[in-house]
């Protein structure tokens, strides 16, 4: 499985607590920006698939049946 988020080291110690946060952040904004997009969840067919679903179940009765258990 490939690491998606390589482990950043600090290499030259001489830079001071203020310019390794910045250069932190602008790496980090630089690895969101350039991101592949994120795979579609496919909430929208669930939702779809939900909405069948309920309204199947609360249909109506059909035509002249009494109960829809005996159909006699």
């Amino acid at each position: 499985m490939v690491k998606r988020h390589p482990h950043l080291q600090l290499i030259a110690p001489s830079a001071s607590p203020e310019e390794t946060a910045a250069i932190v952040a602008a790496v980090e904004r630089f690895r969101r920006a350039t991101a592949p997009p994120t795979a579609p969840t496919g909430g929208s067919r669930d939702e779809w698939l939900r909405a069948a679903i309920l309204e199947g179940v609360s249909g109506g009765t059909r035509g002249d049946d009494r109960d829809p258990w005996i159909n006699t």
